[in-house]
């Protein structure tokens, strides 16, 4: 079952549950397909190959919204294993109903935060890649501390990483980006597969709806690429 949860341990997070009405065909998915598709946290570390049942490679999307793009990776990268984190229910309800639509077996879903499941959730050096697209950049000064990416956050995510194994962040906020370089470039076991605190030019990866929306309202995209060391 997906509970919300309002820990007062926790005080400072980087999401806002937002009260957008759930549709019932979400409402029903969430109900009917959980149990198959959702992974239970409970703050316990996961064996990932049981949970597949294979050991394929791990590609973690943190924060996939209503799971678009996450769907369209999963079904052109057969051989890779997809873990998408979300807190917001309606999206994964719309992600559990694609899902179930077009029959993916390489897609599971957790419903928590992300920063308290990469604490515990992932055992050392378990993932391959991990992604984090357009993440609530928090423009004004006072909310900066609220970024997902921080430092605490990516030795986290780096411990998890394999070696050799890669971090993508998107953002259309260019402080973010800069912000972004800023955090990663203070974490000694990543570095930037591209270039010394340099942008990815064509990266790879999906187009997401709010990508799509951003650049009708002009804005630019900056993509950066980690790696492992």
């Amino acid at each position: 079952m997906i509970k919300d949860k309002h820990s007062k341990d926790r005080p400072v997070r980087s999401y806002v549950i937002r009260s957008g009405r759930m549709t019932s065909s979400q409402r029903q998915a969430i109900a009917k397909l959980c149990s198959d598709n959702v992974i239970p946290f409970s703050g316990e570390s996961l064996d990932l190959d049981k949970i597949y049942k294979n050991s394929l490679p791990v590609t973690v999307e943190v924060g996939f919204g209503m799971g678009s793009s996450l769907i369209n990776m999963a079904l052109e990268e057969s051989k890779v294993n997809f873990l998408g984190i979300e807190v917001h229910k309606p999206g994964i309800g719309r992600t559990l109903n694609d899902i179930e639509r077009l029959g993916i077996k390489n897609l599971k879903l957790i419903c928590d935060d992300a920063a308290e499941v990469f604490k515990s959730a992932f055992k050392e050096q378990s993932l391959d890649r991990v992604l984090v697209f357009f993440p609530d950049p928090w423009p004004k000064k006072r909310h900066a501390k609220r970024r997902i990416i921080q430092p605490e956050f990516v030795q986290n995510i780096s411990g998890k990483l394999k070696s050799n194994g890669y971090l993508h962040l998107a953002t259309d906020w260019l402080p973010y980006a800069e912000h972004m370089i800023e955090v990663l470039e203070s974490v000694s076991s990543m570095s930037n597969a591209v270039a010394p605190k340099a942008f990815w030019e064509n990266p790879k990866r999906p187009e997401t709806k709010f990508e799509r929306r951003g650049r009708k309202l002009g804005n630019e995209i900056w993509d950066l690429l980690y790696q492992k060391q």
